[in-house]
């Protein structure tokens, strides 16, 4: 049995990859899991920005179309999803040694693979935390 919201996501991560490209970004890794063990803890794309030479950590969030999304287009990462972010990318961030700066940008893909690409969302330096934990320097 399929599950479509993981097919869904898993297309949305794809179109945001190749976006990310285009854009001239680097892409580290996918699905990015620095605690094997806490499922939670989870990086949608890792990145770098070639044109600034910054670290990105991108959460990608599909949904089928833009409709009342877009009022509030970051609702859906909310505290928990913050939480577990910052804690993933903190520890992405030591076991592969890139202890400068990053920042965290949500692509919002709007559309299915279905029906195709209706609208891309790249915002970039999300303060998906307060202005102290935004950029953090662990040197």
């Amino acid at each position: 049995m399929n599950n479509i919201g993981v097919d869904h996501g898993n297309w949305g991560e794809s179109v945001a990859v190749s976006y990310l490209r285009k854009i001239k970004y680097e892409i580290l890794e996918r699905n990015a899991r620095p605690v094997s063990s806490d499922k939670r803890l989870e990086l949608d794309i890792v990145a770098v920005d070639k044109v600034s030479r910054t670290l990105v950590f991108v959460e990608v969030k599909q949904h089928k179309s833009r409709g009342i999304v877009s009022i509030s287009r970051l609702k859906s990462v909310d505290k928990r999803k913050r939480k577990n972010i910052k804690a993933a990318a903190n520890y992405w961030r030591l076991i592969n040694k890139r202890l400068g700066g990053c920042r965290f940008d949500v692509i919002q893909i709007f559309g299915t693979p279905e029906v195709g690409i209706e609208e891309i969302i790249h915002t970039k330096d999300v303060r998906l935390f307060g202005e102290k934990d935004r950029h953090v320097n662990w040197s």
